[in-house]
């Protein structure tokens, strides 16, 4: 049988007719009576060898695609050429702005987790190739397809955030630094206020001792720029860490006016009552899951105006272990005795407590545009005690 593919490539080469009838690897044996060789190969190959050659290049097409068709099916590489630099900007885009970018997926962990599991792929992917091709146009434009996969994803959720939700833009964590309130970190955040008063948010759970310590420096403050009310008495687990510390329960507190003017602040509590170790409340509000997003590591955390965070404990549960739940002669009688004392600022509960939450007071009033030479005009208004007029005054130099 004629080799077709020979003769093929034989004219490519330029060969006339008897030349290529001649060559031993076509396998050309024409009829005696067919004359000249060459004119008898090249008769066949008009009525029969261009069929058969484009027939086998259709089979070949169809059976065996070329390898750019090969690279341009979604093979393991390129799912993983289009992912990798996809989840790679989300979560830059998303450590850089835990909020708005990265609400719905954190940063950190789950994007870089996920970014893992995608670059692993990808890297067994590229390990596997047979071929060697490992970098080809199909591949690069894979890249850039997935690039703007990954402008669209974090950029859809960014705006949706603000636009559909009001979320705030957040720097991230690592632009926060100390500040003279000890635990206290500042950054370059906006201001959050509700009905033009200064948000105090706390985020925390009536189970977690930490938590339940904090809590008296929080109410005391509070007490200080409005009347409390719904704020029962509790204890901490009795199987944590210092079990049963006294507590005061900030998440149905309701803040009225101290005075004509109406409370000088609005108090928001994200604080999980369930009582069962390890649960962490929700948010009511995307402004406060994006300050819980950007920067609450753990539980306690507490917020004022947006601008002033502190992550962790601020007053030692241990101090108030005299007044546990064990240590009480009933459930809540050691609680009470802690509020009676940080309500009259006297006795041991008190001195434990006092220091954070003269600072959360100053840095209230800072908020509301008072200064050291001011400041007596507002604690007069709100009727604040002659010590804690003074210590207020002492941490509203040191913050400013």
């Amino acid at each position: 049988m004629v080799d077709w593919d020979r003769v093929q490539e034989l004219r490519r080469k330029g060969w006339d007719w008897a030349d290529i009838a001649k060559d031993l690897k076509v396998d050309f044996h024409p009829d005696a009576s067919a004359g000249s060789p060459g004119r008898a190969l090249r008769a066949l190959y008009h009525r029969t060898g261009r069929r058969v050659l484009a027939a086998e290049a259709q089979e070949t097409k169809t059976k065996r695609p070329r390898k750019e068709e090969l690279e341009r099916r979604w093979t393991l590489t390129r799912v993983g050429y289009a992912l990798v630099p996809a989840v790679a900007l989300w979560f830059v885009l998303a450590f850089v702005a835990p909020s708005p970018v990265g609400l719905l997926v954190p940063a950190v962990p789950y994007l870089a987790l996920v970014l893992a599991g995608v670059g692993f792929v990808l890297t067994y992917a590229l390990w596997r190739k047979a071929d060697g091709r490992r970098w080809t146009k199909v591949y690069q434009r894979t890249v850039v397809g997935g690039v703007v996969l990954g402008l669209v994803i974090a950029g859809t959720i960014g705006l949706a955030a603000v636009i559909v939700f009001g979320c705030p833009y957040l720097p991230p964590a690592s632009s926060l630094s100390g500040s003279t309130a000890p635990g206290w970190e500042s950054g370059p955040l906006p201001a959050w206020q509700s009905n033009g008063a200064p948000v105090v948010f706390f985020y925390g759970a009536t189970w977690c001792p930490y938590c339940s310590a904090s809590s008296w420096a929080i109410y005391k403050a509070l007490t200080e720029y409005g009347t409390v009310s719904n704020a029962p008495a509790d204890h901490s687990s009795l199987s944590d860490v210092y079990p049963g510390t006294p507590e005061v329960v900030l998440a149905g507190i309701t803040l009225g006016s101290k005075n004509a003017h109406g409370p000088a602040i609005s108090f928001q509590a994200a604080e999980d009552t369930s009582g069962n170790e390890g649960s962490y409340p929700g948010t009511s509000s995307c402004y406060q899951q994006a300050y819980v997003t950007a920067y609450a590591s753990g539980i306690p955390y507490l917020v004022v105006n947006g601008q002033m965070v502190h992550i962790g404990t601020l007053v030692d549960p241990l101090s108030l272990a005299p007044w546990n739940w064990a240590n009480s002669s009933d459930t809540l009688s050691g609680a009470a005795t802690v509020r009676a004392a940080v309500l009259n600022e006297t006795g041991a509960p008190w001195s434990n407590v006092q220091g954070q939450a003269w600072w959360i007071i100053a840095i209230i009033a800072n908020d509301l545009g008072y200064t050291t030479v001011t400041v007596s005009t507002l604690g007069s208004e709100y009727n604040w005690s002659a010590s804690t007029l003074q210590n207020v005054t002492s941490d509203l130099r040191s913050i400013t």
